[in-house]
């Protein structure tokens, strides 16, 4: 079975483009690994994945339509440089298909073929309308059956499926996103992944006060998106002594603040020690408390690097349709007990100041704390093939 890959938006980047290629080819090599008679192969403008015949196709389907970087992809079927044989293939494919309304593009590489391109066309949409009965619509088909007439043989699809574009993981560098057990974060860091980042898991618990619920989500997410991106890293960082901390020294308005600014401060300390450049987070401007544009303000000033927050501007039922598109959403919209509902005040601040806040963290042994949470970070690892 072959397949032709193709991308958008790496072809824009000149002089760099072979190196987003060879990490597009590298991500379908990693995606198709334990698919038999797997073979990626980088050609002019394009690539091929070939497998056994014997891979159901539905599964070679969701694995390339996973890879970052892809911008679209079709199913190719192959006969010999002969238009009697493509035009047996080709109605043998149409038959028992809902086509709508179609159009067939060709192009000839091999210009010693008896018939030109337009005229392939011709001769082949009048057979498959005589076939089917389907409409040909030359500007907006619901189907384009592609030709291509190459020297030793004829390759044709009939479907182009979507990929999710963006840049192959690896190709942008690293960055550590807080996962919580939620329905934005893994989105956030999906959405990193299709910027081409590979992205490190950070996940906040308050275990024993708390039960194993929210561990066991993040743990679910995480397998989940290394679908996405092949190998992952999930570090468990136990919170509830830094909250019981907050709780008893600082006002409980600022709680909600006082907990985001430990998180990113203890995310950065990790994030440094594997090589990751920024943090991202799944916050949306004014979601929930502490997502107000002066909380937001207030907690940047924690952080010495940059803080990404892809989902800033979008609303809770974009958020959820991409949920559900990158299958995140049955395991985020689990029963669990997040950390950051633990003594959450009645009213917390929604306009903290920085001044209230280095007064409350003023008591407060902020470099132990942190210290003490990043020693006892455990890690998990999660493949994809496993």
């Amino acid at each position: 079975m072959l397949v032709a890959v193709r991308y958008h938006e790496i072809a824009l980047k000149g002089g760099n483009r072979p190196f987003f290629i060879s990490r597009l080819a590298d991500s379908l090599r990693r995606a198709t690994s334990d698919l038999d008679g797997a073979r990626v192969q980088v050609l002019h403008g394009r690539l091929t994945v070939e497998v056994s015949d014997a891979v159901p196709w539905e599964m070679l389907r969701a694995r390339i339509g996973s890879v970052m970087g892809v911008a679209n992809f079709s199913r190719v079927y192959r006969t010999p440089a002969d238009f009697a044989a493509l035009k047996a293939a080709a109605l043998e494919e149409v038959r028992g298909r809902t086509l709508g309304s179609f159009r067939v593009r060709a192009r000839r590489s091999d210009k010693r073929f008896p018939l030109n391109s337009l005229q392939i066309e011709r001769e082949l949409g009048g057979a498959v309308k005589l076939a089917t009965g389907a409409p040909v619509d030359l500007d907006h088909p619901d189907t384009t059956l592609l030709v291509e007439v190459l020297s030793d043989r004829i390759l044709f699809s009939l479907e182009k499926l979507a990929g999710p574009g963006g840049f192959a993981v690896g190709s942008s560098g690293r960055v550590a996103a807080l996962l919580s057990g939620g329905i934005d974060s893994p989105v956030a860091a999906w959405r990193m992944m299709k910027r081409g980042c590979t992205v490190l898991f950070v996940h906040f618990h308050a275990f024993p006060l708390q039960d194993h619920s929210t561990i066991d989500k993040a743990r679910a997410l995480a397998r989940v998106l290394a679908r996405y991106q092949y190998f992952s890293r999930l570090l468990l960082v136990p919170f509830a002594t830094v909250q019981q901390t907050i709780v008893a020294g600082a006002p409980a308005p600022l709680r909600v603040v006082l907990y985001r600014r430990f998180m990113v401060r203890i995310a950065e300390a990790l994030a440094e020690r594997h090589g990751a450049k920024a943090l991202v987070t799944g916050e949306s401007l004014g979601q929930v408390a502490s997502q107000t544009l002066d909380n937001m303000a207030v907690i940047d000033e924690a952080a010495v690097g940059p803080i990404l927050r892809p989902l800033v501007g979008m609303d809770k039922e974009e958020i959820t349709a991409e949920a559900r598109r990158i299958g995140t959403f049955e395991t985020s919209t689990l029963p669990d007990q997040d950390c950051c509902q633990l003594y959450v005040p009645k009213s917390p601040a929604t306009a903290a100041t920085l001044a209230q806040v280095r007064e409350a963290e003023a008591a407060l042994d902020v470099p132990a704390l942190v210290e003490s949470a990043v020693a006892a970070t455990e890690e998990e690892r999660f493949e994809f093939p496993p």
